[in-house]
C-alpha cells in the first residue's frame, strides 16, 4: 500500500446539542477516504480567540473513533473527546482505515504497513492546522496509537504530544509479555514466529492457535511494526511531552511509561492510581477489570480529563 497524496478535504454535516457540537469530516485520500468527528466545546461559540486542538488516534485492531471494536464497547475515546469539550478543548478523533465509516479501495491486510497509520495522522494534522478557529494542536495517541502520534509529531507542524497506555519497547517484547501467561510451548512456538518477524522474515506455517496472531496476512504489517523502537522515536520529539499510564492496565505495565520517560526525562509523566488500558478506573480483580471493556456506562478517569485539560490548556 503506497503513501497516500491528500487529494482533496470536503466539508461536513453538524450535530449539536446543548453542551457541545461535533463536525463530521471527510478526508479525501488517493484511493477512499477517512472520517472523522471533530468536537468543539460550546465556548467556541461565545469567544474570538483560537481554541486548543487535540486529534486523538485509536490504539491496534479494528478500533473506531470512538475506541471500540466488532467485539466491545466501550466509547472511551468518545468519552475523552466530551471531557476535554467541557474544558474548552476541542478534538478529532476518526475511523481507522478499513474500520466504520472509513473506506480505502481494495483495502487488503497484506498490504498494510505501519507507516500508512503514520500516513494517515499526518493527513488529518495538515488539515487540522488550516483550520483558522484553532491555536495549538496536541496529538493523543492510544495504546499503539500513541507510537503512530509519536511518529507523526515529528514531522508535522504540532505544539505537544500526549501518550495514554502507550509502549516503551518493541511491539514484539510487548507481546512477548503479554504471552508470559500462556503454557511453555505456546511460549515457545511464539518465540520461534516473533524471533522470524524481527528479522524481516515471514512464516508460512503458522499453528492453528496462534493464526489470529501471526496469520500470514498480517505479517508484513507486523514485521513493519516491530522496526519501530519506541525509545529512540521519543527522543526526536523537540515539543511538551505528558506520558499517562494507568496503575490497572493489564495490557500494558506501569514499566513502559518508565520507559518513555527513561529515554526523555524532560517530559512530564503521570500514573493515574486505578485506571485501566481503555482508560476506566479498574479494581484489583481482573475479571471486573476486563468486564469494563465491554460496558459504555463506566466513566472514563477523571483525573485523565484534568491531567490531559491542563497540559493542553497551558500551551495557550
Amino acid at each position: 500500500m503506497k503513501y497516500f497524496t491528500l487529494i482533496y478535504i470536503c466539508a461536513f454535516g453538524l450535530v449539536s446539542n446543548a453542551q457541545n457540537y461535533e463536525e463530521i469530516k471527510h478526508l479525501q485520500l488517493s484511493n477512499g477516504q477517512l472520517e472523522g468527528a471533530l468536537r468543539l466545546p460550546d465556548s467556541l461559540i461565545f469567544t474570538s480567540q483560537k481554541l486548543p486542538l487535540a486529534l486523538i488516534i485509536a490504539g491496534s485492531g479494528p478500533t473506531d473513533r470512538n475506541g471500540n471494536n466488532p467485539l466491545m464497547t466501550n466509547n472511551s475515546l468518545k468519552m475523552l473527546a466530551e471531557g476535554l469539550a467541557k474544558n474548552g478543548i476541542a478534538s478529532l478523533r476518526y475511523d481507522k482505515r478499513g474500520v466504520g465509516t472509513s473506506k480505502i479501495d481494495s483495502l487488503n491486510e497484506k498490504n498494510i504497513r505501519f507507516k500508512d497509520f503514520v500516513s494517515d495522522a499526518s493527513a488529518w494534522i495538515a488539515y487540522l492546522n488550516k483550520d483558522q478557529r484553532f491555536g495549538s494542536l496536541a496529538i493523543i495517541g492510544h495504546s499503539e496509537g500513541a507510537l503512530i502520534g509519536m511518529l507523526a509529531s515529528q514531522i508535522n507542524e504540532v505544539q505537544a504530544y500526549v501518550s495514554l497506555a502507550g509502549v516503551g519497547t518493541k511491539a514484539a517484547d510487548v507481546i512477548r509479555e503479554q504471552l508470559a501467561a500462556q503454557p511453555e510451548f505456546i511460549q515457545k512456538i511464539s518465540g520461534t514466529i516473533l524471533d522470524s518477524l524481527e528479522t524481516g522474515k515471514i512464516v508460512a506455517e503458522v499453528p492453528p492457535m496462534l493464526y489470529a496472531l501471526f496469520r500470514p496476512s498480517v505479517q508484513p504489517y507486523l514485521i513493519s511494526w516491530f522496526a519501530v523502537n519506541p525509545q529512540e522515536e521519543i527522543q526526536k520529539l523537540k515539543i511538551p511531552v505528558l506520558i499517562i499510564q494507568g496503575t490497572q492496565d493489564i495490557q500494558v505495565g506501569t514499566k513502559e511509561a518508565e520507559l518513555l520517560h527513561n529515554a526523555k526525562p524532560d517530559a512530564s509523566k503521570i500514573l493515574i492510581n486505578g485506571m485501566n488500558h481503555i482508560l476506566k478506573p479498574a479494581g484489583l480483580k481482573r475479571s471486573k477489570n476486563i468486564a469494563t471493556y465491554n460496558d459504555p456506562n463506566i466513566a472514563i478517569d477523571s483525573q485523565l480529563i484534568i491531567e490531559i485539560s491542563h497540559f493542553i490548556n497551558s500551551l495557550q
